[in-house]
């Protein structure tokens, strides 16, 4: 799934300012993906519609609507968009691509039908008080994210990544035009209708992409459902990972004295939503890094290696494709490290003038700065996982990703206790816990990658 790493690589290549500012501009891109530039484009929504829309508070009932969308789709995906990622890098590497385009249909028509089993009984019975609009946006939205996350695991596999920014470009844009367009005619169901919409038209680029990039004679398959095509270890990580990168939030909302209801059974979290969002805004540069570092870098070294493995090469040309792989993991680490270090620092800096131009009170300053750090230390594990992975140990991803769930709640729970003024630590301390764990366990398995690889040969 590097298809993206050799069109990055041709403009590195190029070794010229330009070459390299575009190659982190599409990786910071493409990497954050639909995540981050759907919090831009809820925040820009939600301030543009200040003074606008009546009652004020319609404009929280959209963001924490949005919000929950997210959380929902993404927890539920999570199940499968690793082990469809495996399933497509399988079918790439036994060179059977027209099997990929059948069964993500096939996917894409379980999610949302799946989707709408959810959010249908959901909508009828938790909203009373909410139009018949809200409630088939509710479902409708549901549905169209859920679709997004799984079309999302093809990004990084093609080589079009302008025409990805592109359709990023265009669907975020309705999203938010549509939403202004919509507002002054149903309030807040204009909002969300704008954001259904713009995400829809986002989709249908998606998959026009997809469509251009794989061909088959077969309109629609469900291999993936059979036995051995899904592996459960995936399907627990992408699982255990989006819940452990929510459950803080789900703490909060939830805790009486921190959260409150805003729509129907949807509750947030005035004290500690808006900081943890705008943090997230600063793993963009990181995770530009981290798309880069991997996907040219180490992945040029991981493919020697095993090739050289494979074909049978000499010890010593072996044991040198595995310290430039080495190598370059420490290097990628550190730069993602280096660059979210930064972003944090910048925070540190501009963070009071970044809080009063979106009407936050310095209050939040404290906590912010907590934040920051914590999805800084996200962008590294999101890295060791990374790496992880391309091993194939999946076992040791499964563990931390388990920790990172158990020490997110524990530590969330005793910041609750605490008061206000540990709240966040929580969240980060159990990021910190898990990529120190993270490092040792990927040292521990570089160390021992030879023994390992020929004895699984």
């Amino acid at each position: 799934m590097a298809g993206i790493g050799f069109e990055l690589r041709k403009l590195l290549k190029k070794q010229t300012y330009s070459g390299l500012l575009q190659a982190y501009a599409f990786a910071g891109l493409i990497s954050s993906g639909p995540w981050v530039l759907s919090i831009i484009g809820i925040m820009l929504i939600g301030v543009l519609s200040l003074g606008l829309v009546a009652p004020k508070e319609a404009i929280s009932q959209f963001q924490v609507t949005v919000t929950y969308l997210f959380l929902i789709s993404l927890i539920g995906t999570g199940l499968v968009q690793l082990s469809f990622t495996r399933f497509v890098a399988d079918r790439i590497f036994e060179k059977k691509e027209t099997a990929i385009l059948p069964n993500f249909n096939g996917l894409i028509l379980v999610a949302v039908v799946v989707s709408v089993l959810l959010a249908l009984p959901a909508a009828a019975f938790l909203f009373p008080e909410q139009t018949v609009l809200y409630r088939l946006l509710f479902i409708l939205g549901l549905a169209i994210m859920s679709a997004i996350w799984i079309a999302t695991v093809f990004l990084t596999g093609m080589k079009h990544y302008r025409a990805i920014v592109l359709i990023f470009f265009i669907g975020y844009s309705a999203t938010l035009g549509l939403a202004m367009l919509f507002r002054p005619f149903l309030g807040m169901d204009g909002l969300l209708l704008g954001f259904v919409l713009g995400h829809y038209l986002l989709l249908m680029g998606m998959i026009w992409l997809i469509y251009r990039t794989y061909q088959s004679d077969q309109f629609i398959a469900f291999d993936i459902w059979k036995s051995g095509a899904m592996y459960g270890a995936l399907m627990a990580t992408g699982f255990l990972f989006n819940l452990g990168a929510w459950i803080d939030k789900l703490m909060f909302w939830y805790f009486p004295g921190t959260g409150q209801q805003v729509i129907g059974p949807l509750h947030a979290s005035v004290i500690y939503d808006f900081p943890i969002f705008l943090a997230y805004l600063s793993v963009i540069p990181g995770m530009a890094v981290f798309l880069v570092r991997i996907e040219t870098d180490f992945v040029e070294y991981y493919v020697k290696f095993y090739d050289a493995v494979r074909d049978g090469a000499t010890l010593d040309y072996i044991e040198r494709m595995r310290n430039h792989m080495v190598y370059y993991v420490q290097r990628g680490l550190f730069d993602i490290a280096k660059i979210q270090a930064i972003a944090v620092l910048v925070t540190f800096a501009l963070g009071g003038v970044l809080l009063k131009a979106v009407g936050i009170s310095t209050l939040y300053l404290p906590l912010l700065y907590v934040d920051v750090v914590g999805v800084a230390l996200q962008v590294v594990l999101l890295g060791i996982l990374n790496v992880l992975f391309y091993l194939d140990q999946r076992r040791a991803v499964v563990g931390l990703t388990g920790l990172l769930v158990v020490s997110n709640a524990v530590f969330t729970a005793i910041s609750l206790y605490l008061g206000a003024a540990w709240f966040g630590y929580g969240f980060a301390l159990a990021m910190l816990l898990t990529v120190l764990t993270g490092i040792w366990v990927l040292n521990r398995k570089l160390e021992r990658l030879e023994y390992q690889t020929f004895m699984l040969q």
